[in-house]
Formats: C-alpha cells, structure tokens, sequence
C-alpha cells in the first residue's frame, strides 16, 4: 500500500510514517495541499492522509481538488482540528474518514484491514 501523508509540518509527517511503517509498503510526503494536488498522478497513492489547516491550500480544497480530478481516490482527513462544520466539508469534498492526529490507532487499524 502507498500512502500520501499532507501536512505542513515535517516532524508530523515522520511521526506518521513512523507509526504507520509497519503497515504501509510506501510513502509520499507532500507539504501543503497545492503540491499534493500536483503529484498525486505521478504517486497514484491508494490512500491520503490530508491535515486540514495548511498554508499554501488547506485540507478540505486539496481533497475537493483531488477528488474532482481522480474520482477514485482515497482521501482521509488527519488533524488536531475537529468540528462539525469541518466533517460536514470533508463528507461534502468526498473524504472518506476523520481522524484525530493525537490518536492513531482506529486509523492505522482501518489500514490494516484494507481500507
């Protein structure tokens, strides 16, 4: 399995990879939404891992982008940030799951099982 970890801040996205290596065959790493957007048919990743707030173009735009652009996708939202208002614009982007950065198991579970 690939996965494409987005989020702005490095050290999260190795606190990612390194938690979830065991499982995932790949990674891509991308810092903000606009990159993701631009490498995601050069990686094809079976799954993203999209933080929402981000600088250059937030979470949310960059799987409504994504989804728009490959239909198939697979897109998760992984922040500290949560709120109704915000799972309502990921359901409504096509993201298929939320996730809370400071837990990662029910995420890494899910990628276990095969999605």
């Amino acid at each position: 399995m690939k996965v494409m970890i987005v989020d702005d801040h490095a050290q999260v996205r190795k606190m990612i990879r390194s938690f979830l290596t065991d499982v995932v065959d790949s990674f891509v790493e991308c810092a903000d939404g606009s990159e993701a957007l631009s490498s995601y048919s050069q990686h094809q990743p079976d799954i993203v891992l999209m933080d929402v707030q981000m600088k250059k173009m937030d979470g949310i735009t960059a799987a409504r982008s994504i989804k728009a652009a490959y239909p198939n996708a697979y897109v998760v939202i992984l922040s500290q940030w949560d709120s109704p208002e915000l799972r309502d614009a990921a359901a409504v982007a096509g993201v298929k799951g939320y996730f809370n950065k400071a837990d990662l198991v029910p995420l890494r579970n899910m990628l276990i099982a095969g999605l």
